[in-house]
């Protein structure tokens, strides 16, 4: 008989200009939805995006400020976090870190300052001081990195302001990555890609663009991207003023979900497995404004969105066949900015 407890841990990430302290633990209810037994689990400023080493004991959180820094935490027997060190991120208001399969680097993206940082990490989860600092700054055009992403030996980075997303080859040493080419696929003019989802395989690129409020579709061709479609966030007739954040695909990659700020809605795309095409399929209400970053819970049966300037966590029920959400119930917390299963 199977004994375990259908609760795993949730944990936010939030910015502290308000009421929010740090990082916020929430217990997950992978039956149910419900999130309960809301707990302060670590104070630290600004931790706007949260990343967890691949044996979880560690989380790591950038510090979103115009200093700017990266802060390793421990997690604790009891879900708590004891920080154990915090490093410069090199560079001001960093928005996105990621952590590599084997739990040894991590990337940070700065997003005013332009620049894209490459960290040892050690085996007590400590960071080490920036190795590497890519400056995607140019004399024609201001950086602003928003995401990257380690995939097998090469390294993803969107540069919302390049207009392009990165493409970075690890060394045949195992210790630097270079550049080989400025975007992998051609934009639309001031598309602004913040976040991108790759598929499993590697073969498929689904880009969400801030400023055009669009997905770019593109498909692996050596180490470039064949685009294949520019495809529309929105509801068709929205004329209101929005901006893209975040995008996931469904575990199984029949879905792909993207979140949009204004319209306040999460788009669904029914995925073509085998062309990668999408057709938009939902515009589901966040029942809040400004949904930030979004999670599926691994289960996949739930979505969650961290809806910014209305102070509230939105859950919802994900069909299984169709791929569409039911919204289920709200719960309130200060600026949530990120959510970690």
């Amino acid at each position: 008989m199977n004994c375990s407890s259908p609760d795993i841990a949730l944990y936010v990430g939030t910015y502290t200009s308000g009421e929010s302290e740090g990082i916020y633990k929430f217990q997950f209810n992978t039956e149910t939805g419900e999130l309960s037994q809301l707990q302060l689990v670590g104070k630290t400023e600004n931790p706007s995006f949260l990343s967890y080493s691949p044996d979880r004991n560690y989380i790591y959180a950038v510090n979103e400020t115009e200093k700017g820094s990266v802060s390793a935490f421990k997690m604790d027997d009891n879900g708590k976090l004891s920080l154990l060190n915090t490093v410069n991120s090199n560079g001001a208001h960093p928005c996105h870190i990621a952590i590599n399969t084997t739990g040894n680097r991590a990337v940070v993206s700065n997003y005013t300052g332009g620049t894209v940082s490459l960290y040892s990490i050690q085996s007590n989860g400590h960071l080490d001081e920036a190795y590497k600092v890519f400056n995607h700054n140019a004399p024609d055009s201001i950086s602003h990195a928003h995401s990257a992403q380690f995939y097998k030996d090469k390294l993803y980075v969107s540069d919302l302001g390049r207009n392009g997303v990165y493409n970075y080859q690890l060394s045949e040493n195992q210790e630097d990555y270079n550049l080989i080419t400025p975007s992998i696929v051609s934009m639309t003019e001031n598309a602004g890609p913040r976040h991108f989802s790759l598929t499993n395989d590697g073969r498929f690129a689904y880009i969400i663009n801030e400023y055009a409020n669009t997905v770019t579709s593109a498909k692996k061709n050596g180490n470039h991207f064949e685009p294949l479609e520019n495809v529309s966030t929105l509801k068709d007739g929205f004329n209101g003023e929005s901006y893209c954040a975040d995008i996931h695909l469904s575990k199984d990659e029949r879905f792909l979900y993207g979140s949009n700020r204004g319209e306040n809605t999460i788009v669904v795309f029914k995925r073509d497995n085998i062309s990668g095409k999408l057709e938009k399929i939902q515009n589901m209400d966040v029942h809040g404004n400004w949904p930030r970053n979004f999670s599926l819970d691994p289960s996949g049966n739930f979505l969650l969105v961290a809806n910014q300037k209305s102070n509230n966590i939105s859950v919802f029920k994900i069909d299984s066949n169709s791929g569409k959400l039911s919204f289920l119930h709200s719960v309130d917390l200060p600026s949530p900015v990120c959510l970690l299963f």
